[in-house]
């Protein structure tokens, strides 16, 4: 079969890669975007959160050291609860703007900007249980759950070996300010989450090269496909000669219809022919209409012996006209007086027949 993966030996073309991309299929690693959140929580506790704990403490202080001035009544209370939850709100929407930088570039720095509007309209074949449980027990969501739960025990187990030989002065922090137990805290959360982003690098790292990968096997393409898409981009070869023909049909029978309407046809006289129209008060020069070899030379002393369109015999000059001028061009200069005699040969014949 053509899509069966053992046949898909060819690297995927740069449009299959780009209707890949308009359908939101992309390489990335989530590893990468939990790097990116471990190292918005560094920059966060590094940079604001002393101000954060000095803020959060300033507004529990009062009530923690004089409990006695609270107004327990139901009303008092809960407009005391939301003031101080709208004001934590506020506090933590920096902290949580720093994480959604964080996120937002480690997704634009792996695939770019990506506008996808087709997982905005409704698949009812997604609402099907079938295919929900194949999906949720597929061989890919089973390496992927192994892999987590592999990431999850190796790094709490490190983070218990941390916090265990920590123990005793966790135990200290009881006795002492809140100020200096904040800051211990923070000093040991920092050098905590840099073991961790440590371990998530080395992660992140290989699974980016990981997901890369797979995706190019993914996106690999059979040789039928790569010819079959081929076609499309070129154009089958018998539709576009014929397409070739019919563009050619169609000029030949344009340059026929303009041979009536010339003042004088060239000929060599039997394999060339050329039909001149020369107007002295819109053309510059004369223009040549028609040309034609052999048959179609033929046809056009035929069109214009039916005509009346004058035929004058010079080799010489029809010859240099096939070879040298385009449909619809006008004459060179060095041509013009060897045109100028047969036009002016044509124009005294025209006159002595009008008389």
């Amino acid at each position: 079969m053509a899509g069966d993966d053992s046949e898909k030996t060819e690297d995927p073309t740069g449009k299959k890669l780009s209707n890949a991309r308009e359908q939101g299929q992309v390489a990335q690693s989530q590893e990468i975007k939990i790097w990116a959140g471990l190292m918005g929580c560094l920059v966060m506790i590094s940079m604001l959160s002393p101000m954060l704990g000095r803020n959060v403490v300033q507004m529990m202080m009062p009530y923690i050291e004089h409990p006695h001035t609270i107004d327990m009544g139901r009303e008092a209370l809960g407009r005391t609860l939301s003031d101080q939850v709208l004001a934590l709100i506020v506090l933590m929407m920096v902290p949580l703007g720093v994480m959604m930088v964080f996120g937002i570039t480690a997704a634009v720095s792996q695939v770019g900007l990506m506008f996808v509007t087709k997982h905005l309209s409704l698949d009812l074949t997604k609402l099907s249980p079938a295919k929900g449980l194949g999906r949720m027990f597929s061989v890919k969501n089973l390496v992927d759950f192994i892999k987590s739960l592999f990431k999850i025990c190796v790094i709490g187990f490190v983070i218990f070996l941390v916090l265990k030989a920590k123990v005793n002065d966790y135990l200290g922090l009881a006795a002492v300010d809140i100020f200096a137990m904040l800051e211990y805290l923070r000093g040991q959360t920092i050098r905590l989450i840099i073991i961790v982003l440590l371990m998530v690098t080395a992660l992140a790292a290989a699974d980016w090269f990981y997901q890369r990968w797979a995706f190019m096997q993914q996106m690999k393409m059979t040789k039928q496909e790569v010819k079959d898409e081929h076609k499309q981009q070129e154009g089958d070869p018998i539709i576009k000669g014929r397409l070739r023909s019919l563009r050619f049909q169609r000029a030949r029978q344009r340059m026929m219809a303009a041979v009536p309407k010339a003042d004088v046809v060239v000929t060599n006289p039997t394999h060339f022919a050329v039909a001149l129209k020369y107007d002295m008060d819109a053309m510059a020069a004369p223009v040549l209409v028609a040309k034609g070899a052999d048959l179609v030379a033929f046809r056009i002393r035929e069109l214009a012996e039916a005509n009346e369109v004058p035929i004058v015999e010079n080799p010489p000059l029809a010859r240099a006209l096939f070879a040298t001028v385009e449909l619809d061009q006008e004459v060179p200069p060095e041509h013009y007086k060897a045109v100028a005699e047969v036009i002016g040969y044509v124009m005294k014949l025209k006159g002595k027949l009008a008389h």
